[in-house]
């Protein structure tokens, strides 16, 4: 096994924070220093350990729905954040990483797990994972040209907005899904229409759905067949 995927996989990172420890030559494989995150391991034989600490063999994997609140930071820590998400984890709260990110004023749906395979399938681009939002917007009833121009495509500076669909859902609600994640993305498309996002609530990622029932700041544990269903929509068993 590849030394970065043993240390996604073990909860330790990313799997770009993994590549940026193992690059700066804070991970050792049986006391010797690596820097290639490709460097081949066997997890069963060798000691790997980060900061001079040892790794634990690979956890059990566990899932989590949670419901970000509006203002959360979407990082475990931050200093410079008022809240983050593990100030709403329940004592004994196995160790967990977030997949992806929601801006601070965003909320909805993130799902925190250990399970790194299944965390860097569901946020690279190239599995065209449909992430679904429902978004009010500022001032009067959306026209239809103002609908085009957002199923159509909009510039950004950093590359075209191709949302995947644009549903009016009310007069000024839509349900917006798109397969990318960049930062801000459909503010961004938004404010091209010369509107403002008022509330963007995130309900979807892929087949994992935002539970009804599941308040702002609550988590739950998903089931074996919701897990079993979201690992298969990216390719894994």
């Amino acid at each position: 096994m590849r030394l970065n995927k043993y240390l996604q996989s073990s909860g330790v990172a990313s799997r770009r924070k993994a590549d940026e420890l193992i690059k700066s030559g804070q991970v050792t494989v049986n006391g010797e220093v690596v820097r290639e995150p490709w460097h081949e391991i066997d997890p069963e034989k060798d000691l790997v350990s980060v900061r001079g600490k040892a790794i634990r063999a690979m956890e059990r994997p566990v899932y989590y729905a949670f419901y970000k609140p509006r203002g959360v930071t979407s990082t475990l820590s931050d200093r410079h954040a008022k809240k983050t998400l593990s100030d709403y984890f329940p004592h004994g709260t196995p160790r967990v990483y977030p997949v992806g990110r929601l801006d601070r004023e965003s909320e909805g749906l993130m799902l925190l797990t250990n399970d790194g395979d299944l965390s860097y399938r569901l946020t690279h681009p190239r599995y065209g994972v449909i992430k679904t939002y429902r978004v009010a917007v500022s001032g009067g009833p959306l026209t239809d040209g103002e609908l085009m121009r957002l199923r159509s495509g909009i510039v950004l500076d950093d590359g075209p907005f191709r949302p995947k669909k644009v549903e009016k859902t009310g007069s000024r609600e839509l349900l917006i899904e798109i397969s990318e994640g960049r930062k801000r993305e459909i503010r961004r498309a938004i404010k091209c229409i010369g509107r403002e996002v008022e509330r963007l609530v995130r309900v979807a990622i892929g087949p994992l759905r935002l539970p009804e029932e599941l308040k702002p700041g609550e988590m739950r544990p998903l089931d074996e067949e919701t897990v079993k269903k979201l690992r298969e929509s990216v390719g894994l068993s």
